[in-house]
């Protein structure tokens, strides 16, 4: 089991608890789609999971060891990445040094090295736009240069807070594409997708999340066929997405 995640329940300031008892659990390659109604608790839970945000109760286990309140910097070194919601380039920097700031914690310059051609190699666009303002680029490039900035450390594990949010179909399923890729390739990632059913397509896993919990959980496709969650989770702007 890479991630376990046993009873966590997390929230901000002094404020009621947003996460009430989460249980998950990822196996090491696993490709895991979490779905649900806003207000639901999936961008903080990714954000508990990489230490952006602090549990109150419960454990995180990543390979068996507990890391619950643990720095983000120190997990992004242990492994965990983080592509939040939005857009998180620097506009004035080049898309080249963008890329480059995934490799501020590496020391090794081979492991520098390695990182960067597999990069370039799943994200063409960051050689071919390397001189350019990540911020000239389109919404779906700069998603790709977010997802390449946080694969250069290679983690074993990825978050990916709504990467197709905002964008136009084709810039969408070029991104779920390039999840797919990652994932044979080995990395583990946790999607939290707003188009549940390009989401629930594309996972081989999927959980609903639902006031703070997890509701129900099984395979993708299973999922996009059970009628109950047809009604209440894809609705017809899924079912026309």
């Amino acid at each position: 089991m890479l991630l376990q995640l046993e009873g966590v329940i997390a929230g901000y300031g002094s404020g009621s608890d947003i996460l009430r008892g989460v249980d998950l659990s990822l196996d090491s390659g696993a490709f895991t789609c979490l779905i649900g109604p806003n207000g639901a608790g999936k961008s903080t839970l990714l954000r508990t999971i990489s230490g952006l945000l602090r549990p109150r109760q419960g454990r995180i286990l990543f390979r068996g060891r507990d890391i619950g309140g643990r720095r983000p910097d120190l997990l992004f070194r242990d492994g965990i990445a983080h592509v939040p919601q939005g857009r998180s380039s620097f506009a004035q920097m080049t898309v080249w040094e963008n890329v480059l700031m995934g490799a501020y914690s590496l020391a090794d310059q081979r492991q520098v090295d390695q990182g960067l051609t597999q990069a370039a190699e799943l994200f063409p666009i960051i050689r071919e736009q390397r001189h350019k303002a990540a911020g000239l680029l389109s919404g779906g490039e700069q998603k790709q240069v977010e997802i390449a900035r946080a694969m250069v450390r290679q983690p074993t594990l990825l978050l990916l807070d709504e990467p197709t949010l905002g964008l136009e179909p084709r810039a969408a399923r070029v991104v779920v594409e390039k999840m797919r890729m990652l994932n044979q390739l080995g990395t583990t990632l946790l999607l939290v997708e707003q188009n549940a059913r390009m989401g629930l397509s594309a996972a081989k896993w999927g959980c609903i999340m639902e006031l703070g919990t997890i509701k129900l959980q099984g395979m993708g496709d299973q999922l996009l066929n059970d009628p109950q969650v047809k009604r209440l989770y894809l609705g017809q702007a899924a079912e026309s997405a």
